[in-house]
């Protein structure tokens, strides 16, 4: 009767000893050159043909915890180089088959049971789906968290302040103002007017298309915050039609308007 993990060592001893020449093996995705398996692959494919081959000697909480650390970097690298995800997937699917064929040949030479040869490649098997299921899930986060980031990027552009005296600044608004928006304008109004120690903003609407209730609340507290930090706001750019939803829709307006650019800025400066 065979004891202890002796009986699994020749299949670890003999994976390690091949991985160099496992490691090289040509790319298994076409669009992938020499060049990047070189320089991006190779060290994936060490990482990985470690941790398969000591998974046969380890206990299960080691091998999760190794191939939790290789499915981050992997997916991080991954999403950072904006390579698809089944880049890794078939990595991983590649080298359970060659390492699969190790195994195979070594419970022969063994002369493995039925019974031991089966809980080689069950073992086996849990760690590699464990590899599919973090990459997937790690990939899958960082891409969401990247679309995230740009998401707040381009909205933030969206509302940009640009400082055109020492005291004045004005933030151009083009197209529609929902809740999201409407807290990035609050955002970059107060940290940017604070940081630049602006004393006017001029909020132009000449591109907002729609302005309601809600858009107008929106303006409001926008105008209220800068207020308490010390700057006073101005609109700029309401055309007649939307000046004349406004009246219908009864929104009070108890700030100065103006219908361009240059009067608001006009008024400032005669004001100064």
């Amino acid at each position: 009767m065979i004891k202890s993990k002796d009986y699994l060592k020749p299949i670890t001893e003999t994976i390690l000893a091949e991985k160099m020449a496992l490691a090289n093996m040509p790319p298994s995705h076409d669009h992938i050159d020499e060049a990047t398996l070189v320089s991006m692959l190779k060290p994936w494919r060490h990482e990985l043909i470690e941790v398969y081959a000591h998974s046969f000697l380890k206990d299960k909480e080691e091998s999760e915890e190794a191939m939790d650390i290789w499915g981050e970097a992997v997916a991080g690298l991954l999403v950072s180089l904006d390579l698809k995800l089944d880049v890794a997937l078939k990595e991983i699917t590649y080298y359970r088959d060659r390492i699969g064929v190790i195994v195979k040949d070594q419970a022969e030479e063994e002369g493995f049971s039925f019974n031991h040869l089966y809980d080689v490649i069950s073992k086996f098997n849990q760690i590699v789906d464990l590899a599919i299921q973090k990459v997937s899930q790690t990939y899958m986060r960082d891409y969401a968290n990247n679309i995230e980031v740009a998401k707040y990027a381009i909205d933030e552009l969206s509302v940009p302040l640009v400082q055109l005296t020492d005291e004045v600044g004005i933030i151009p608004i083009i197209g529609e103002i929902d809740t999201k928006r409407a807290q990035y304008l609050m955002t970059n109004a107060l940290d940017k007017g604070s940081q630049l120690g602006l004393k006017y903003i001029i909020l132009d609407l000449s591109g907002v298309s729609v302005i309601d209730t809600m858009v107008a609340a929106q303006i409001f507290k926008v105008v209220d915050a800068l207020k308490l930090i010390g700057i006073e706001t101005m609109i700029s750019g309401v055309r007649p039609e939307i000046a004349q939803t406004m009246v219908s829709l009864g929104i009070k307006v108890d700030l100065k308007i103006y219908s361009s650019l240059r009067q608001a800025f006009g008024k400032i400066s005669i004001d100064q």
